[in-house]
């Protein structure tokens, strides 16, 4: 196994990115609202606005799903270890 590097953000800035995220793209929402004029702009700005809000609430609710699971067991660090449902799911033997 090879050994994760130690390199991680700050813990105040690795919390507020998904809220960044959905900051950033409400701002682009409306940017988007506002340069109507220009269709093309309004267009892109709102999709990637969308994309950017909705990529930050999915990063907020895995962290949520995952702390949740995290504190239902007794071991938080075992979880890595956790076997993958593929692995143990009965196979089908019906052919």
């Amino acid at each position: 196994m090879t050994k994760r590097s130690e390199k991680r953000l700050p813990r105040p800035l690795y919390e507020a990115l998904p809220w960044l995220y959905v900051l950033l793209g409400l701002i682009a929402l409306v940017a988007s609202y506002l340069v109507q004029s220009l269709a093309v702009l309004s267009a892109l700005l709102g999709l990637a606005g969308f994309a950017v809000l909705l990529g930050g609430v999915v990063v907020l609710l895995r962290r949520r799903d995952f702390r949740e699971l995290r504190s239902q067991y007794g071991d938080p660090a075992g979880l890595g270890d956790a076997p993958s449902r593929e692995r143990d799911a009965p196979s089908d033997s019906r052919g």
